[in-house]
């Protein structure tokens, strides 16, 4: 009976012990946004199924994100295909998209390698947010369950038209992680992927929580302009419209109550709410 009761004080002061043990105190986050390419769209009407920009035009960024937490290294997006370099934006051989530098070259100005990248986040499987994805081969795919059902499962137009950017990992070259709904990245907290389906069946936004600059919320496609976010409108290409309307609800929602910054990955009027590279938000 006493080691009983020895035991038990023991176990009473070790649960008390751990219990007034702090926290460990959460990685640091830093975020860059990364120029990765542009797009210059002619019909606007292309973006609203109610016609609600005949006779416009618009000249779209397209951002991708680099993420530090701790000593590990995740893209957000990868942007348009290495095809597109040096390509202008308007004229005879022009796609209407166009890179300047690919993410290795940028990358090599901060000092990072394309090796160091250990997760690669996708927000949908449209190639202006996967082509340059096989730069990172090394890397861990994070990618909406929905979107990878409908690479394995279109069309063989479709399957040839979205799926090759990220063919190294769906033939098993490399670990693939089919999102289900959120994900917290780091098991902290600080990076999630924010489940926002209707653009594609397996859409997602991140949300990145920073020490200074407090929380910062990545589109993906919910909205491609400021205007259609405000208005809540649906792209006539969205899989779903009941589920893009209830996403872009939710994505107001988190940017309210989180009091965050919101960055339309498309928008140009967003790009300077990030610091201009090579500096970073923290």
């Amino acid at each position: 009976m006493r080691t009983l009761s020895a035991f038990l004080v023991c176990l009473a002061f070790a649960a008390a012990a751990l219990a007034a043990a702090p926290a460990p105190a959460p990685a640091p986050v830093k975020l860059w946004r990364l120029d990765c390419g542009a797009l210059q769209e002619s019909d606007l009407n292309d973006f609203s199924d109610i016609e609600a920009y005949t006779g416009q035009s618009r000249h779209f960024t397209v951002s991708c994100y680099l993420i530090q937490h701790g000593d590990t290294y995740m893209l957000w997006d990868t942007g348009l295909p290495d095809e597109d370099l040096g390509l202008p934006l308007e004229g005879p051989r022009s796609t209407g998209e166009t890179v300047s530098k690919l993410l290795p070259d940028e990358l090599a100005a901060i000092g990072v390698k394309p090796q160091q990248i250990a997760i690669v986040g996708i927000s949908h499987y449209h190639t202006d947010h996967t082509g340059q994805a096989h730069h990172f081969p090394q890397a861990r795919l994070l990618i909406g369950k929905g979107d990878i059902v409908a690479l394995r499962t279109g069309t063989e137009a479709f399957v040839k038209e979205h799926a090759k950017p990220l063919e190294h990992w769906l033939n098993g070259g490399a670990k693939l992680e089919e999102v289900d709904g959120d994900k917290d990245v780091f098991k902290d907290n600080s990076v999630v992927m924010l489940s926002l389906p209707g653009h594609t069946a397996g859409h997602h936004g991140l949300l990145v929580r920073l020490a200074g600059k407090g929380a910062v919320l990545l589109s993906g496609d919910v909205a491609h302009f400021r205007e259609n976010y405000e208005n809540s409108g649906v792209p006539k290409f969205n899989v779903d419209r009941a589920q893009s309307l209830a996403s872009i609800d939710r994505f107001k929602g988190l940017a309210k109550n989180l009091h965050a910054t919101v960055v339309i990955q498309h928008e140009t009027g967003d790009i300077g709410k990030l610091p201009a590279f090579p500096n970073f938000a923290q």
